[in-house]
């Protein structure tokens, strides 16, 4: 029993956490929920029935070697009529169980993506090996907010994701709050998302897309509305720190593949950085975003996230300290 119990307690912490799809919180995941558990009750009746069948079927073996050592020929012949007539009863109950987890399935699907109204909230996720981009837009002027690895949502609105990939097939999946689309280059996937409880939650690419796809995560953070205003209005900000000697080796070395709005750096290739320490994690959910980790990642990327598209930045290590320390002010 003691080696039983920590197996056991192992077991069911899959069962919850930021990222669980057994514990929804958005209307999507809920959907999901609800039909896998009509499935757990269904196939658990039928997993029963055939249990108990199977038990009867070998008591019912061991009974007929103690009727064929009597001469009792007859019991078995009557025992077989009766199960004859259980066929048909059995046939139609596994039509009425397949006929509910059809039915269920349909629903499910028919609530998930149902034709909407376009919600007043447009996100635009990008996958990329091995990272996120992500803009947000405006719903007064129709500008574009740009951000990386990490989504806000606000709580109890409908959010309208359109998903993209540049590169290979990646595949938008952050169980707590939906179920999972993936991303086709060429073409454009529309996922309508209803986040219902306020938390973090954590996303993660489930098509597998290279050397990195473990470490292609997404930080997912529903808040009030207030809240996500306010957070939006801030991304939107230009960059409010004094460049200074980190930001003038940042404008030299890392500006043709990164932005800061702001100032004249307004690379592509890469993330854009220009609220960068405000973020809870680095290079998509591989490090806690701190002063020392982004220096890591500065000097040395491909050590940290080996076949990543940043290469090794040949700097001195005060140069690497003075953009970490550039970085690390950018929130």
């Amino acid at each position: 029993m003691s080696a039983r119990l920590p197996v056991a307690c192992l077991l069911l912490s899959g069962c919850a956490g930021a990222q669980s799809a057994l514990d929804p919180g958005g209307d999507q995941a809920q959907a999901l929920f609800s039909l896998f558990a009509l499935m757990m009750w269904v196939c658990g009746v039928v997993y029963v029935v055939v249990v108990a069948a199977l038990g009867w079927a070998l008591w019912r073996a061991w009974r007929q070697r103690g009727a064929d050592a009597r001469g009792d020929g007859d019991a078995t012949h009557r025992t077989d009529g009766r199960l004859r007539r259980l066929l048909p009863v059995a046939a139609g109950a596994i039509l009425i169980g397949l006929t509910v987890l059809i039915t269920g399935s349909f629903l499910a699907d028919r609530a998930l993506f149902a034709t909407r109204a376009a919600p007043a909230l447009e996100v635009r996720v990008t996958g990329h090996q091995w990272w996120w981009r992500i803009r947000y837009r405006d719903p007064a002027s129709g500008g574009w907010t740009e951000t990386a690895n990490e989504l806000h949502l606000p709580q109890g609105r409908t959010v309208r994701l359109v998903l993209e990939s540049a590169d290979v097939i990646h595949s938008f999946w952050v169980p707590g709050v939906a179920g999972k689309l993936d991303m086709i280059p060429g073409r454009t996937n529309r996922l309508d998302v209803t986040a219902r409880r306020a938390g973090w939650y954590r996303g993660q690419c489930a098509e597998f897309c290279g050397l990195q796809h473990a470490h292609m995560a997404l930080a997912v953070k529903v808040e009030p509305s207030d809240a996500f205003r306010t957070w939006l209005a801030a991304q939107a900000a230009p960059a409010g720190r004094a460049a200074g000697r980190g930001g003038a080796v940042f404008a030299t070395v890392c500006a043709a593949c990164h932005a800061v709005r702001g100032t004249a750096a307004g690379g592509r290739a890469g993330p854009d950085l220009t609220h960068v320490a405000g973020r809870r994690t680095l290079a998509a959910g591989t490090l806690t975003m701190t002063r020392g980790n982004l220096q890591g990642w500065i000097a040395q990327p491909q050590a940290i996230k080996p076949g990543t598209s940043m290469p090794a930045v040949p700097l001195t290590p005060a140069d690497a300290d003075a953009v970490a320390g550039y970085l690390a002010g950018l929130r």
